[in-house]
C-alpha cells in the first residue's frame, strides 16, 4: 500500500513540474566572447540538476575509494574475530564436554586474537591441567601473566588447579598474592581451606572455617569434620607439653569447648599428659551440655585415683546419669569399671554384667570381660578369671 502511495505521489509531481514548465517562457543566455549560449530556463535548471548529481557520484565515488583499505582491514579484522570467538566457544563446549584436546587445540586458535588471549590461556591450562600436562599448564598461565585485567582470573586458576594436584605451598603462594590484591570472595576462601589443610596449616584451617561459617559457605557436616581434623591434629602434636596443651585448649572458643567430638579429643591428649582432672572437668561440662555417649570411653581413662573423693563423684555422677540413661552399655561399662577400682566388689559385677548384656560393639564386650577377669582375680575366683579371659581373648578375634 505504502507503494502505491508514493508511486502516485511521484506521479502528481511529475505532472506538476510538466504543467509549470509549459507555462515557464523564461531562458538564460551565456556569454563567453565570442560564444554565445541561448537556453531555455526549464533546460538550464535540467542540465544544472544533473550537473550536481553527477558531481555527487563521483565524489563519493573518490571517497569510497579512499575508505577501500580501511573497509578491507575492517573486514579481515571482522573475520578474525569471528573466527576467533568461535574457537574460544569451541574451546569451552569442549572443555565441559570433557575433550580436553579439542578443548586446548580450539583455545590455541582462539588466542591469535589478542583480546582473546587471557580467556584462551585459562581454558587451555585448564585442558593442559586435566591431561596432566603441568609443564604445558604452566606455560598457559605464564603467557598472561603481564595481563593486569587478567591478574585475578590467573591466580584463581592457579590456585585451583595446584590444590587439585596436590601441591599446597605452590597454592599457598597463589594465596599470598590473592591475598596482597585484597581478593578475599567466597571461592577464593575455599581454596584457600583446602590448600591449608592439605599443607596441615590448621590454625589458619580453623580461620578459614569460621569465615566460611559466618557466610553460610560450607556445609555444615564438612565444616564440622574439618574441624574435627584440625583440632586432632593440634591436640594430638608430640611436640606439645602439659603447659602448651592447655594453653592450646584455652585458646579453643568457649562454644566449641563443649561439643562431644572436640571434647574426646582434647580429653584423649589431656589424659596422655596426665592431666585426668582436666579431662574429668571438659567430659562433665560437655555431657551437661549435650549427652553423648562416646564421652564415656574417655571418661573411663580419666579416673581418678582409688579412695580419692574425685572417684567417689565419679561414681555418683554415673549412677545418676545411668537412672536417665539405664540402656547404655558404655555408660554401665563406666561405672563398673570405677566401681571396680574402688574396689565396690558387688556393684563392680552388677553393672559390669549388665553393660555385657546391652553391648553390641566388640570392644565394649571385650573391655567388659577383661574388667569382670580382674574383678574375680581380686576375689580369688581363678575360674571365672580365666573363663572371663577367654571370653576376652575371643571378642578380640571378632
Amino acid at each position: 500500500m505504502r507503494f502505491f502511495l508514493w508511486l502516485i505521489a511521484l506521479f502528481a509531481t511529475a505532472i506538476g513540474l510538466a504543467v509549470l514548465a509549459r507555462y515557464n517562457a523564461g531562458n538564460v543566455v551565456l556569454f563567453y566572447p565570442p560564444y554565445r549560449i541561448d537556453l531555455s530556463l526549464n533546460f538550464f535548471i535540467l542540465l544544472t540538476g544533473i550537473f550536481f548529481i553527477a558531481l555527487y557520484i563521483l565524489i563519493r565515488a573518490i571517497r569510497t575509494t579512499q575508505k577501500l583499505p580501511g573497509k578491507v582491514i575492517s573486514y579481515r579484522r571482522q573475520k578474525r574475530e569471528e573466527k576467533s570467538n568461535k574457537a574460544l566457544r569451541d574451546s569451552l563446549k569442549s572443555l565441559f564436554e570433557g575433550r580436553f584436546g579439542q578443548a586446548e587445540k580450539a583455545a590455541t586458535r582462539a588466542a591469535e586474537l589478542n583480546e582473546n588471549l587471557g580467556v584462551a590461556a585459562l581454558i587451555a591450562a585448564r585442558a593442559a591441567h586435566r591431561m596432566g600436562q603441568s609443564d604445558r599448564r604452566d606455560i598457559w598461565l605464564s603467557s598472561i601473566e603481564d595481563k593486569e585485567a587478567m591478574k585475578t582470573a590467573r591466580l584463581m586458576t592457579a590456585l585451583d588447579l595446584l590444590v587439585d594436584e596436590h601441591k599446597p605451598q605452590a597454592a599457598l603462594a597463589a594465596v599470598s598474592a590473592l591475598n596482597a590484591s585484597g581478593i578475599r570472595h567466597i571461592q577464593a576462601l575455599r581454596l584457600a581451606l583446602k590448600a591449608n589443610q592439605q599443607a596441615k596449616n590448621w590454625p589458619e584451617v580453623l580461620r578459614l572455617i569460621k569465615t566460611l561459617d559466618k557466610h553460610g559457605a560450607l556445609n555444615a557436616v564438612l565444616s564440622n569434620r574439618l574441624r574435627e581434623m584440625a583440632y586432632d591434629a593440634l591436640l594430638s602434636d608430640a611436640s606439645h607439653d602439659a603447659e602448651s596443651l592447655q594453653r592450646l585448649w584455652q585458646s579453643v572458643p568457649a562454644d566449641e569447648r563443649v561439643k562431644p567430638s572436640i571434647v574426646i579429643r582434647a580429653a584423649r591428649a589431656f589424659n596422655r599428659h596426665d592431666l585426668q582432672d582436666e579431662a574429668r572437668n571438659m567430659v562433665e561440662k560437655s555431657l551437661a551440655v549435650e549427652w553423648d555417649v562416646r564421652l564415656m570411653r574417655v571418661y573411663r581413662d580419666s579416673a581418678a585415683d582409688e579412695g580419692t573423693p574425685a572417684l567417689r563423684t565419679q561414681i555418683e555422677r554415673c549412677e545418676a546419669w545411668l537412672a536417665k540413661e539405664p540402656q547404655e552399655a558404655e555408660l554401665a561399662l563406666t561405672l563398673g569399671a570405677f566401681c571396680l577400682k574402688q574396689k565396690l566388689w558387688g556393684k563392680a559385677q552388677r553393672h559390669l554384667q549388665q553393660a555385657l548384656l546391652d553391648a553390641t560393639e566388640a570392644r565394649t564386650i571385650r573391655e567388659a570381660h577383661l574388667k569382670l577377669a580382674q574383678l574375680h582375680e581380686g576375689l580369688e575366683h581363678t575360674e571365672q578369671a580365666s573363663e572371663h579371659y577367654r571370653e576376652c581373648a575371643l571378642a578380640t578375634m571378632l
